[in-house]
């Protein structure tokens, strides 16, 4: 469907098909935003510009969407819908739950040369493929690429490319980029080749992989812009001779001696223990259309094969287009290509618990003050009875059962996606996969750090009048002050079985529980409660599990539980932007990091025990943005501490970071 541009139509069009959560990331002009497509349940990530601030800047956007709608490549982070408002401009982008190449690098200190090796050839990979496309990118460091849930590497930032008319042999004039990653010829003010100029920046950033900090680096910038026209720098003692030959070809200050990006893709240094080159083909052409995906989105158009096809080629980068992917990112991942139906009329909405919660949003307590909560509650809704009947692809291992009940461990993609680089994922990223498998049910509504989303899907009549002739033997109701009185049109139970659990529901007197088919019932609380659904599946006794299940939702629903839920710090995995502490005393080490901030003069706001912080230089602006976040570890239970930059040059933060953990000896 057309963007409409009226600041209304805009974000209106925006609100309809996402959930929009708390700040994942924020630029000069830019905040990115996590967010979820409502009709495939999938993750993206929204970056949110105005207008007004990007003032003389507009232009660099427009070419950024410009160069992300003609590219489509395995690492390069993929566009899915544009949406602009009179005032505002809405990217909808790839979600990488990774986050930045830079944080896992300061993370690790250091990667192996095995390691390094498995990213740098994903980066010589996706910059072959922009430059095949006639893009210079002119911006190529650790924190314009992020690391997906498959620990694969995707190209992010196009706002400094360049596409000359003449071709990329055409000279170039601006001098843009990050001092630290910018070649000589371009700091210089001399004309320049964009590719050339892209592959001393990927001999700084494999510099950076390889030895855990910068090449050139210093406070003061003509300093720093001696040394990179110099060309000198100190190779540390663990540097491989192979590692130090290729970083020596790659920094070269005459551009015309540099190594240039087709002989990298099969340098001895990069295809060691590949025995192959670089594949930088695209395997994403977007020429190429899905069967399965497009059959889907026909059904739930109401439209033919051939006209939802037709829809999809014009790639307007709308609704459309975002749906399109996304389905195809689904399929490229093992998982089924479904779509949830939009709401029907055929719901029954008599229970007063369903009344209740339909008139909430969802149910998600951000500890973002900017986040914005849309979209409805019917989220997890499955399909109607007449949809099922067509035929959708699903993967082996998949097939006949309920979304996300299989074990996807075992489900083949439809496409081969997989490359050296994506075999070489590691043990936990791969356990955490199988984990978000396993999760409720398909397109259920996410539960982001705390337990905070919790939605229940509406109740369904049943489609056909077979179906509504059954008795409806399993109804559950609640003993109230006139337990023999029925709401019309919502079922009964008998009066020994109120009267056999009244002791046990009395907690919810008044409250009505949900009555509809028992299929559907059964689904629903499987998706609204996990843990008591694998009990089921142990053969446990079902009525047991449900009823425990809705104790347990009533119990999530009450303010004063959802209060204690907060009262600590959170418990989290290891992951590698964490810091791992000796101690185990959360308030003490939250305490020690209160008190060392005012001495690096650190702003911060407090909540609970995330501290948002905040540098400040000339004129009171804010030039360093970052959250620490002081959190309790799984396994094993010691304090951890949480970092994430948020604004701000990151090699800075990673010292000022560093100052803060060490004042605060953890």
């Amino acid at each position: 469907m057309p963007v409409e541009r009226t600041e209304h139509g805009g974000a209106e069009e925006l609100h309809k098909y996402y959930e929009v959560y708390e700040t994942i990331g924020s630029g000069g002009f830019a905040k990115v935003k996590l967010g979820r497509h409502i009709p495939t349940g999938e993750k993206v990530a929204i970056k949110i510009m105005s207008k007004k601030e990007l003032g003389d800047d507009l232009p660099r956007v427009k070419l950024e969407i410009e160069a992300m709608k003609n590219l489509s490549h395995q690492h390069v982070c993929r566009l899915y819908q544009v949406i602009e408002t009179s005032t505002q401009i809405f990217m909808v982008l790839e979600y990488c739950p990774g986050g930045e190449l830079f944080d896992y690098i300061i993370a690790k200190d250091r990667l192996s040369e095995e390691e390094t090796r498995v990213f740098f050839r994903q980066i010589v990979s996706a910059m072959a493929y922009v430059h095949s496309q006639g893009y210079a990118h002119r911006d190529l460091k650790p924190e314009n690429l992020l690391i997906d849930e498959d620990h694969n590497l995707k190209l992010i930032d196009f706002g400094l490319c360049a596409k000359p008319k003449g071709g990329l042999c055409h000279e170039l004039m601006t001098c843009c980029g990050s001092p630290a990653y910018a070649a000589p010829e371009l700091i210089q003010g001399k004309s320049y080749i964009g590719s050339e100029a892209d592959v001393w920046s990927m001999g700084v950033l494999l510099f950076a992989l390889l030895c855990g900090y910068l090449p050139f680096d210093d406070d003061n910038c003509m300093v720093l812009y001696r040394k990179i026209t110099r060309g000198k720098y100190d190779n540390p003692r663990w540097l491989s001779p192979a590692s130090v030959l290729l970083l020596n070809q790659m920094m070269q200050v005459d551009p015309k001696r540099r190594v240039t990006v087709r002989q990298l893709l099969d340098h001895p240094w990069v295809i060691k223990e590949y025995n192959s080159p670089v594949e930088w083909r695209s395997r994403q052409p977007s020429g190429h259309i899905d069967k399965d995906c497009i059959t889907e989105m026909a059904v739930s158009m109401k439209r033919s094969r051939e006209s939802a096809a037709a829809l999809v080629s014009e790639w307007r980068y709308d609704q459309t287009t975002a749906t399109y992917l996304l389905l195809l990112s689904k399929k490229q991942r093992g998982r089924p290509v479904r779509l949830r139906p939009e709401p029907t009329a055929r719901e029954d909405s008599c229970s007063p618990l369903h009344q209740g919660l339909q008139t909430r949003e969802a149910l998600h307590f951000s500890e973002d003050e900017d986040a914005v909560i849309v979209g409805s509650l019917d989220f997890a809704s499955d399909y109607v009875d007449d949809w099922a009947r067509v035929p959708r692809y699903t993967p082996k291992g998949v097939r006949g059962q309920p979304d996300g009940a299989a074990n996807h461990r075992n489900a083949t993609p439809a496409s081969p996606s997989e490359t050296p680089e994506r075999g070489r994922a590691t043990a936990p990223h791969r356990q955490e996969r199988r984990g978000r498998d396993q999760e409720n049910k398909e397109n259920v509504a996410v539960q982001e750090k705390d337990v905070d989303i919790f939605a229940l899907p509406p109740p369904r009549t049943p489609a056909s009048g077979k179906k509504s002739s059954r008795p409806n033997r399993n109804a559950l109701t609640t003993p109230n002050h006139n337990a023999n009185v029925t709401p019309k049109g919502c079922g009964s139970a008998s009066k020994e079985h109120d009267k056999k659990r009244a002791a046990e529901l009395k907690e919810l007197a008044d409250v009505e529980i949900l009555t509809f088919s028992p299929e559907r019932r059964s689904r629903s609380l499987d998706m609204a409660v996990v843990g008591d659904s694998e009990k089921k599946r142990r053969g446990g006794k079902v009525f047991g599990s449900l009823e425990r299940g809705l104790d347990k939702m009533i119990t999530m629903l009450t303010p004063n539980k959802r209060r204690a839920l907060r009262d600590g710090p959170r418990k989290i995995k290891a992951q590698y932007n964490v810091t791992l502490t000796s101690q185990t005393n959360p308030d003490q080490v939250l305490n020690q990091i209160l008190s060392n901030l005012p001495e690096k003069n650190v702003d911060f706001t407090q909540k609970g025990y995330t501290l948002k912080c905040r540098t400040r230089g000339d004129h009171k602006k804010v030039t360093m943005a970052f959250e620490l976040e002081v959190c309790m570890l799984q396994r094993p239970e010691v304090v951890g501490i949480r970092r994430q930059r948020l604004k701000g040059d990151a090699w800075v933060y990673k010292h000022l970071v560093e100052d803060i953990l060490s004042m605060s000896r953890i």
